[in-house]
């Protein structure tokens, strides 16, 4: 089963509609050096800085969004080096207002552009909608859509630009669009179709554990990093990626995975559990939660370069004990979930939002979404961090005022080749 992936071009497009810079790394060219008389025996080096992005959410005493911050109200440390302010924009009530902003990049030729933008709108919000059926319950359909018809009524509003991609058999592929009968039609074809607990025990294990269970996560995590390596793309804008998921958990039931090979004689993949071979499989799946922790660290990566924050939500709500058919002991039942729960923790809380699990109120937390994509700020700065191999970079953004607290993106780490391989 091949992901689906929302097309580049659409992404771009829509970066260019909303008069955003849609540059290859996000790398513009550093100012020219000033005139003067030259060396000849000094060679001349071509040089460019990466602009970096980060949403900043100041509140007063009271908690109230401050819409009246400018450029110089702002100070910004990177690894402990204060950085110049090169652009600043503010979203207030969803509409955009550009404070101050590099030139945007001339747009290319031949781009097939969305459709037009509403007249009189200043919205300045972006939506991804990621249906990861993969990972979805298909005795939780109805309710999955129900979820949906509620962030299509709650948090999707005219002007809004959305996107929505499925991981499996949804097979749904929207490009941004403001058009909602687009989603309405989507919602229409959302269909889980994730493994159950019975499944998962009856499957054959590999040495990384149970292949189609892997294979599924793959594709979930594959199609998300690409979303974020196209959306480093799009500036200026707060980017939500709003995850609908049962979250991850790559090495499920061990007990009971066990107590059927003894049960049957043999284990999963046809082998004597004495035999060397069954021994080794069982020793790689010690492995699996290490296995999640770097699949979750890479995409975390990629959404904090790109300023992409990810609201994860559990269409299961407050999660009870496990049906009478999917034969699992309770216990093991309950440390699976709080393994998938956790999994969609750190999914949010390492790019600044906020996981809605174990909690039936989808329209409180999606309210609360909608309050933290309606008024940002969007700082922008050219690093001059004194150390070029430093991989990881720590962000701290602070307002001259008294008195006011700042939610801001906490750090990025720079692209590495393992990031390239992973984006081909």
């Amino acid at each position: 089963m091949m992901p689906v992936r929302l097309s580049r071009l659409g992404l771009r497009a829509a970066a260019v509609l909303l008069g955003v810079a849609t540059l290859p790394a996000q790398q513009q060219p550093a100012p020219p050096a000033p005139a003067g008389p030259q060396d000849p025996s000094r060679p001349d080096f071509a040089v460019t800085t990466s602009l970096v992005s980060t949403d900043v959410i100041p509140r007063d005493g009271a908690g109230q969004f401050l819409a009246d911050l400018k450029k110089e109200d702002f100070i910004v440390n990177e690894d402990g080096v204060e950085q110049m302010v090169a652009s600043l924009t503010l979203v207030h009530g969803g509409r955009y207002f550009n404070l101050a902003a590099p030139p945007p990049a001339p747009v290319e030729e031949g781009m097939v552009l969305p459709p037009p933008r509403p007249v009189n709108d200043a919205a300045g919000r972006i939506f991804l909608l990621f249906v990861d059926d993969l990972h979805l319950d298909f005795r939780n359909t109805p309710r999955i859509r129900d979820l949906f018809k509620k962030i299509s009524t709650e948090l999707i509003h005219d002007g809004d630009m959305f996107g929505i991609v499925s991981t499996g058999p949804s097979s749904i592929s929207v490009d941004l669009t403001y058009d909602r009968k687009r989603l309405d039609e989507s919602i229409k074809k959302i269909s889980g179709s994730g493994l159950k607990p019975k499944d998962i025990l009856e499957q054959p294990n590999g040495q990384q554990g149970n292949q189609e269970l892997r294979y599924r996560a793959h594709v979930a995590f594959s199609t998300a990093f690409d979303l974020m390596r196209e959306l480093e793309k799009v500036q200026n804008r707060r980017k939500a990626l709003i995850y609908v998921t049962n979250g991850y958990d790559f090495d499920p039931f061990p007990q009971g995975r066990l107590q059927r090979d003894a049960l049957y004689g043999y284990n999963q993949t046809g082998m004597d559990p004495r035999d060397p071979a069954a021994v080794t499989n069982r020793q790689g799946q010690q492995f699996a939660d290490a296995d999640l922790a770097r699949e979750l660290a890479d995409l975390t990566r990629a959404a904090n370069r790109a300023n992409a924050t990810i609201y994860t939500i559990d269409p299961r709500g407050l999660v009870g004990g496990a049906e009478m058919d999917d034969e699992v002991d309770m216990v093991e039942w309950n440390n699976h979930v709080r393994k998938t729960q956790d999994s969609m923790r750190v999914l949010a809380e390492e790019t600044g939002g906020t996981a809605v699990i174990n909690q039936n109120d989808f329209a409180k937390a999606l309210k609360k979404i909608d309050a933290e994509t309606s008024d940002y700020y969007v700082l922008g700065y050219y690093s001059s961090n004194p150390d070029p191999t430093r991989k990881r970079r720590q962000i701290e953004v602070k307002v001259k005022k008294p008195g006011v607290q700042v939610w801001a993106r906490k750090g990025y780490a720079l692209k590495t080749p393992k990031d390239d391989e992973k984006s081909k």
